[in-house]
Formats: structure tokens, sequence, C-alpha cells
């Protein structure tokens, strides 16, 4: 393969539903292109690009696969994306590093949520987009709702460029408005006929030209100066107006595809090369310095890489994209992220499962290489001259599913945790962790779907048997009024004794609160001790004065406020470390459940001391237990985590989910368009994505992200008191 320049280069991401025929027209693209001769099919099982195990057993894309077919002196980098929400990590990665997104309509179904999604983050990269209608030859196909569905939801820069003649069983023919010619292929695709438009389709043809023309000379003043003048635009003209159009996201324009019989995708990708954007053509990617990369091909050499697959035979395969420069074999890089040096040992352009070795390429071209030791996807690398440039990292959505995860074989355990970090380098999407709080491995994903696949990764091809468990819920634990508290802790035992005595007063904490002055007690003091105290403190109005204060920021979140309000030396200085010990060690496991405790203030006021069995250890266990005692006196509750749910679903369907979610004690924060926003705990998320693909046949989908702690309802928090009380007895 010949080494292409960044003006012959065009990079483009298929997006799209499942089922839509992304993959069907990969294969077209590769055997138009003549990187392969003969086009395999999903129900085969023999596409270049679905081709992993797992993919095969569903004949669903899981994994983004990287191709490149050659087109008219053009080579377009084409990266066939998942249509499935579960799998959305690798369409926001493939559009990080492609300039034009073709988006596959399945012209029975319109507009799906799957549409929608990926649409979604096409806006957000600012990506230009083509629409291609696929599935004209099915009976139930429905060009013209097709096209008002599109303009409904996606504005109207979405313009007729084609449209079919002959829509339904027998589709053969479309008209191209660019060239004002039919399009005629043979029964079983190929090459087409380009004919006259028949005398029955001029008016249609010219009146929607005409629309077309208008749209075009819209995007740019120049243009629409001449479309006022003359009435209509000469082809340069149309040709310029669709490369303004295209790359500043003015114009969507729409062709006409049958993927599963070849007709359109050599005149698709004939679109493509002439006005799809090159690299240099879209707006410059910036480094988190903000210096701009404009793929020039003289600068030193920059890459991304932003894919890591394990391919057989071959191991860790890093994808990337080339920002500035050339790469060439041999070649010496930094990676700034993790400071290491890498050499590029060989280079590929994959199609899939073929690869083709090449000895050069350029900026704005993507390829592949092995054997890096310590790069991975999201990393840059450059040439020793520019070492510490990195290039802005790819932001992936935030997990939406959480499941324990477990080995079913103890001996796995370690193997299991070697493998999700392997498996995590492949799908960045995948967050895996052992809680120390909740003493369960939590493996986080895009939905149910997504992480079955993980476990089938797991089991398959890890060997490493697991099994998913109900995760636990981190709740926390805190207070709500004042409470005083003091404990004697003494020990003897024929050696050295142990002597400490604490009085505490606790109270809530809230951000921004002044130092403590005074406190009104109203409740009486709990006293708890080896030897019953001989004086009992008990003040209904309590004044301190702050000596010394320690702010501690929780791990966990929130805060404890540790004051030292001792007066005329109770309690020598140099024991109320031990003190906030105690306390720290109750906070990590909460008096009501075990769960960490937040925003707290405690000041110790008073004490004891004995001159020869004071120690660490007895005013560690003091401050533990009258923290205790204060916080159970302290009208205690239990936060539990809500988060910010944002539901993409269907206007028939909305009804369904919306109850739903009232049942499952969400708040509806508002709605819009097809869009429910809610506050839910995250106890009511549980198989949420299977529950919502149930009411809605699949066409919802949905995002999370934490928003607060907030209290549980009183019988949330009596159920778990008293699931906590019969866990602690069974320990016992």
């Amino acid at each position: 393969m010949k080494v292409y320049q960044t003006k012959e280069i065009r990079n483009i991401a298929l997006i799209g539903s499942s089922k839509s025929g992304k993959t069907t027209l990969t294969e077209c693209m590769l055997f138009e292109g003549g990187i392969i001769n003969r086009r395999g099919s999903v129900d085969d099982k023999n596409t270049v690009s679905d081709n992993k195990k797992i993919e095969l057993e569903r004949q669903n894309s899981i994994y983004s696969s990287v191709l490149y077919t050659e087109y008219k002196n053009k080579k377009i980098n084409i990266i066939d994306t998942p249509g499935f929400d579960d799998f959305i990590g690798e369409v926001v990665s493939s559009l990080r590093v492609t300039d034009t997104a073709v988006m596959v309509i399945n012209s029975q179904n319109g507009v799906e949520v799957g549409t929608e999604i990926t649409w979604r983050h096409a806006k957000i990269n600012k990506i230009p987009v083509i629409f291609a209608a696929n599935h004209l030859e099915h009976e139930n196909s429905n060009f013209d709702e097709t096209i008002s569905q599109l303009k409904q939801n996606f504005g109207g820069g979405v313009t007729v460029f084609q449209y079919p003649v002959n829509s339904g069983l027998g589709f053969d023919s479309f008209i191209d408005l660019v060239q004002m010619k039919m399009y005629k292929y043979p029964e079983d695709g190929g090459k087409p006929e380009i004919l006259d438009i028949p005398d029955d389709q001029k008016e249609k043809a010219e009146e929607l030209q005409s629309t077309m023309i208008e749209d075009l000379a819209a995007n740019d003043e120049e243009l629409m100066e001449l479309f006022f003048e003359n009435g209509t635009l000469k082809e340069a003209e149309i040709q310029q107006g669709l490369k303004i159009g295209i790359n500043t996201r003015g114009i969507f324009p729409v062709l006409c595809i049958n993927a599963k019989h070849n007709m359109g995708v050599g005149r698709l990708l004939e679109f493509i090369g002439n006005n799809a954007p090159a690299p240099d053509e879209v707006p410059a990617i910036k480094t988190t310095e903000g210096k701009e990369l404009t793929f020039k091909a003289d600068d030193p050499a920059s890459a991304f890489i932003f894919k890591t697959s394990i391919e057989p035979h071959l191991g860790e395969v890093s994808f990337f994209k080339v920002y500035s420069g050339e790469i060439t074999e041999s070649l010496d890089m930094i990676n700034p992220n993790t400071s290491t040096k890498e050499r590029i040992s060989q280079i590929f352009a994959f199609s899939g499962k073929n690869r083709e070795k090449i000895e050069k390429i350029v900026a704005g071209d993507i390829g592949a290489t092995i054997k890096l030791k310590n790069t991975h996807t999201n990393n840059t690398l450059n040439a020793t001259s520019i070492s510490d440039q990195i290039i802005e990292p790819i932001v992936f959505p935030d997990p939406k599913f959480r499941i324990a995860m477990k080995a079913k074989n103890s001996t796995d355990d370690e193997k299991l945790g070697l493998v999700l970090n392997e498996l995590k380098k492949m799908d960045p999407t995948i967050h895996s962790g052992f809680s120390r709080e909740l003493k369960q491995l939590i493996v986080e994903g895009n939905g149910e779907l997504h992480l079955n696949i993980a476990k089938w990764h797991l089991e398959t091809l890890e060997n490493v048997p697991v099994e998913f468990i109900t995760p636990k819920i981190p709740y926390r634990e805190t207070i709500t009024k004042v409470s005083q508290s003091s404990y004697q802790h003494k020990k003897q035992s024929g050696g050295a004794g142990q002597f400490g005595e604490i009085y505490i007063v606790i109270d809530p904490y809230e951000e921004g609160m002044d130092a403590p002055k005074n406190f009104s007690l109203k409740q009486t003091v709990r006293k708890t001790s080896v030897q019953p105290l001989n004086i009992v403190k008990n003040p209904s109005e309590l004044k301190v004065n702050v000596r010394g204060v320690n702010e501690i920021d929780l791990e966990w979140g929130g805060k404890l406020m540790f004051y030292n309000c001792i007066v005329g030396g109770a309690i020598e200085t140099r024991y109320l470390p031990a003190v906030l010990k105690g306390v720290m060690e109750r906070m990590e496991e909460g008096p009501l459940t075990g769960s960490y405790a937040r925003d707290i203030r405690v000041c110790v006021y008073d004490g004891k001391m004995h001159p020869v069995d004071s120690n660490e250890i007895s005013f560690k266990l003091a401050g533990k237990h009258a923290f205790s005692l204060a916080f159970k006196e302290a009208a205690p509750k239990i936060l539990e985590p809500v988060y910010d749910l944002e539901v993409i679903v269907p206007e028939d369907k909305m009804g369904g989910v919306m109850t739903d979610l009232q049942g499952r004690r969400a708040i509806i924060m508002g709605m819009e368009g097809g869009t429910i926003k809610a506050r839910i705990p995250l106890a009511e998320i549980s198989r949420y994505s299977t529950a919502l693909s149930s009411l809605t046949s699949g066409r919802a989908t949905y995002s999370i992200k934490f928003a607060e702690y907030a209290p549980a309802p009183n019988d949330i928090q009596e159920k778990l008191l008293k699931e906590y009380e019969e866990a602690q007895k069974e320990d016992e």
C-alpha cells in the first residue's frame, strides 16, 4: 500500500443503532475498494469486521473494528462501531479520532434510540454527519417517514441528496440530486447503470434539488448572494457549498444504500472522498496545555492511542492516530503519561482481522503497532524533541451498572484481579476494585449486557469461573442533634494497668460553621465504664473553649471536626491523638450499621488521667466508646447515595417509564422532549437497565451520575438496622 498524504485521507466512523447494517456496509466498502475479493455476511459469520469469538456467537458487534479501504486515490479509514448502548465507550473513542460520522439508518425503523444516542456523541465531538438510509429493499421501509423523523429529531440541516425510486421489495434505483442522474443496479447489486432521470421523476427531482441547493447556499454568504442572484448554483458552487456545509455541520446529507446487495456503496465512498473533510480541514485537537495540533507532516511526530486490543499471535495491539509529523519503523518515542521510552517496532494498517505491514504513516492517518511496553489507551506518544506534550484524553461515559463479582474458586482470586486489570486496558469503561467498605469486589460498566460480556471473557478466554452477587449499597451514617457522653476505661490485670476517662459532646457539622462555643444539652448523659464513675457531669448548658482543631476530610466524603476543649490540664495534650484515633475507628465502622460516618463535630472538654496507668491505648478505647454512646443519642440517621438519572425514551413509552420510576422512589425533576430527568436512590437502580429494556422493548437508554447523600426513609432505616443486628448476632 502506498503512503497516503494528509489531503488524501478520510477518517470515518460508522455509527447507528444495532441491526442498522453497519458491519454489512463495511464489507461492501472493503469490497468496492478491492481490499477483499468477496463480501462476507453477519449470518454466515465471516465478516472482516466482526471477527471475535463472542461477536460470531452473538452475531452483533461488541468491539469497534478499525479498517480501511482505498477508493479513487483516497484512503478511507473506517471504524465500525457497536450499536448497543452498553458498548457506547467504543463509539466515544472512535468519534474522537475520526473526522466524519456516517450514521446508518434502518429505513424500516427510522430514528431509533441508538440513533439519538450516537448523534449526541457526534454533536459533543462537533463531528460532521452523513446519513446513509439502509434496508431500502425491505417491504416495511419508509424513506419519506425516515426523512421526516430525521428532520424532527436533528433539525433542518438534514437534507436529501438521494432518494429511492422504488423503495420496498424490488428496490434497485435511486436519484442522485448532485449529479441529477438515476443509479440503477442489477438484482444482486454491483456496478450501476447511470441513467437520465425518468420523466415521471423529473418534477420531484427538480423540486428536491432546489431545496438541496437552497440549503447549501444558506451555509455561506457568498453562495447565498449567488443563489439570490441566479436562482440556483452551478456545479462547482454546489461542490463548494457541500464542503462548507458538511464541515460546519450546517448540512447533514442523506444518501441511499442497500448494503445487503451492495447498492449505492460505491457512490457513498465517492461522496465521502469528494466532500468529507480531510484531517487538516477539521478543528485542531488540543494538548492539555492548550496547544493546537494541525496535522503538519513536517512537525515533530505526535500520536494518540485511542484503542488497545489483544489479537491472536500478536498480543497487545495499540491503535493510534498521527496528529503531527510522520512515524516510521524503529522510531524512538516518549510517552509523557508514563514517562517511558517506546520504540515503534512495526506499523500496520489493520482491516478487521486482516493487517498489512507498512513502513511509514503520516499526519492524519490511523495505524497500529505492537509490543509497546507501558503505553495504553488515552496515552500520547511524542518524538523525543517534544517529549512533554500530552494530547487531551478521551472522556469516557460514567458507568451506570454495578455488580459484585466473586471467583467461584478462591484460588482464582488473584488471577481475577489481574485479568480485570487487563480487561480495562481493552475497555476503559469497565471499572473494578475491591471495596474495603463493602467487602466486595465491585465491577461497573455501561449495562448488564456489558458486564455479561466481561463475565464471558473471564470464563471462556481466561478460564476464571465467576459469579455475580447483588452489590451492597455504600450507606453513610450521621447525626442530627447535639449529644454528650462520657466513658471511663479502667483495667487492672496484675501488672501495669490501663486508665483513661473522657467527656465529649458531638453535633452535626455543616460547611462554613463557626467554631463551637456553647451547647444546649437536653438529654441525659449516657455513662458506661468498667467501673461506675463517681462524678456525673451533666450540665444543661455547656460552654467550651477551643484550644485546637483537627479538620479531617474523610476519604469517603464529608468531614470530621475534632476540637481540643480541655481546660486545666485534665488530660495531657499528648493523649488527644489517641482519642482521635479511637473516634476515627468508630467513624470507619459506624455504630448503626457499620457504614462510614460523616459530617460530625467532636469536642473533648474534660476527663481524667492516672499518673501511672494512663496510656494511649486507654484513651483510644475511651474515645471510641464515648463517641459510640454519644452517636446513638444524637438522633442518628442513615444516608443513602442518590443519583441524577436521565432517561431517553420514546414518547409512547414515557408513561410506563414514569410509573416505574415512581415505584423506585425516584423524584421526577423534569421532562423535555423524550428525556426524563430524575433523582433516584442507588438502591433502586439495581438491574434498572434490564427493567427499562423490558418496558420499552429495548428502545430506551439512560445515564446516571452521583448527586448526593440524602437521608433514607424511616422504613428503610429500620430495615437496615434490623439486618445489621441480625448479622452481628450471626458473627458472634
